[in-house]
């Protein structure tokens, strides 16, 4: 099933796709040139917003769940990935051990584990699942609908290295988003290959700083096909450090959604855009546990903000004995619609990336939500996108918006640009990088 676009056929995304499509043979050469002088995320995935008038990046997952989502098309692709990613770090690998969420008992979560499994068997390694969840204390099976059997095993901690009883692997390959902090167990590791490295989870990271870095990328990107970064790239604003119990933090948060919705109206002022802009707050330190609120006027700051910001505060600090909430660092961000339909409902493409290939992806929809609202939420439904016969092949001598496979390879671009953008990330929050003077 192609899902059906309802992008506009008309307006600057379609001159987006021919300034993106004329420039194909430069972007490669850009991207291929960058590869060379920057490590990409082992595998990531981005969420990505159709406007109509934009396409952004709204969030990069360094972690990537939802494998089981990808078309059984695109295997092929990813598997070809995965020998190359692992090649390149460790050409004699043999055993790799898989670090799952522990919240592994979730069907669909394992589905995902299964697929992680069967990529990196058919890439030649022997792969075994091996869970920190205090609660896995011996071998535990998993039937999933499918009839596929998941195998959880409680890993094994020696002084240098991490294992199972009798499974000694080469590379670790972490599933878990580590948003509670970098375990223990999981630190001080040496003498084995660690993917990704534990400062590319949320303890560590700050969306705050990719968006940043993601705009440093989109100028320059921009500059490379003549377009306007902004036609890529979601503006956004920092607030850190906010105790939102206090009235004057409160003001704060909306002088700061002020500013930007100013930002906003200007530019769609500029190109003649009818539509009321909106940001969406959300921690800018994911495992701070907010959800995700948009907000388009900031006299009408909406009270469950500060609601949810206390939550997630009072549940940071569950268990300690003294002081109030923790301060909250928080992230308001350009609004990006979304015009993309499947079945009538409202959708958005997830690209999924493996070293620095766009290996497939999906449409994330949500039949009860609005195309200013989070979608990644209870109730979602998963469509595949066949990036592997759509990616590679574009048709350059289509006209604008008439071609999925050319808005499909826009996707792919702009996920490789969050990858980029992510993989500067990693190089500036790399505890042990080597400085010169």
């Amino acid at each position: 099933m192609v899902p059906h676009l309802v992008t506009a056929l008309n307006g600057p995304i379609n001159e987006l796709e021919q300034r993106v499509l004329d420039a194909m043979s430069s972007i490669e050469r850009w991207f291929r040139l960058e590869w060379m002088e920057h490590t990409p995320p082992f595998y990531s995935s981005v969420d990505v917003r159709n406007a109509g008038f934009k396409l952004a990046p709204i969030d990069t997952n360094l972690y990537p769940g939802g494998w089981q989502y990808l078309t059984h098309q695109m295997l092929p692709l990813a598997v070809q990935a995965a020998m190359a990613a692992i090649e390149k770090i460790c050409p004699e690998a043999k055993n790799l051990l898989v670090i799952p969420e522990n919240r592994s008992r979730d069907t669909d979560y394992l589905a995902n584990l299964a697929q992680l499994r069967r990529i990196f068997q058919m890439a030649g390694l022997n792969v075994r699942l091996g869970s920190i969840d205090p609660e896995i204390k011996k071998t535990t099976r998993f039937e999933l609908p499918s009839g596929e059997v998941v195998i959880l095993e409680p890993v094994v901690r020696t002084r240098r290295r991490l294992g199972l009883k009798d499974f000694d692997p080469c590379t670790i390959l972490v599933n878990n988003d580590l948003s509670a902090g970098a375990p223990g167990i999981l630190e001080d590791i040496h003498e084995q290959y660690l993917l990704p490295p534990l400062h590319a989870g949320w303890s560590t990271r700050r969306k705050s700083k990719h968006f940043q870095l993601y705009e440093e990328v989109s100028k320059r990107f921009g500059k490379l096909i003549g377009v306007d970064p902004w036609l890529i790239n979601p503006m956004f604003g920092k607030c850190g450090a906010l105790d939102l119990s206090q009235s004057s933090a409160v003001d704060e948060l909306s002088a700061h959604v002020d500013a930007l919705l100013s930002k906003i109206r200007r530019k769609y002022k500029e190109y003649g855009i009818k539509e009321k802009p909106f940001v969406v707050v959300k921690a800018d330190n994911s495992s701070q546990g907010m959800g995700i609120v948009s907000v388009r006027d900031a006299k009408d700051l909406p009270a469950q903000i500060v609601q949810a910001s206390q939550h997630a505060a009072q549940t940071a600090t569950k268990g300690k004995s003294k002081g109030g909430p923790a301060p909250l660092e928080l992230l308001i961000q350009e609004g990006v619609l979304t015009q993309e339909r499947v079945n009538n409902a409202v959708a958005e493409p997830v690209v999924y990336m493996m070293d620095r290939y766009v290996v497939g992806g999906f449409y994330r929809v949500h039949a009860e939500r609005g195309v200013d609202q989070n979608l990644n939420a209870p109730g979602a439904t998963f469509v595949p996108l066949a990036f592997s016969e759509s990616m590679h092949l574009p048709q350059p001598g289509m006209k604008p918006g008439a071609s999925v496979p050319n808005r499909f390879y826009m996707y792919g671009v702009v996920g490789r640009l969050a990858m980029l953008s992510a993989s500067y990330e990693l190089e500036a929050t790399d505890p042990d990088a080597e400085v010169y003077k």
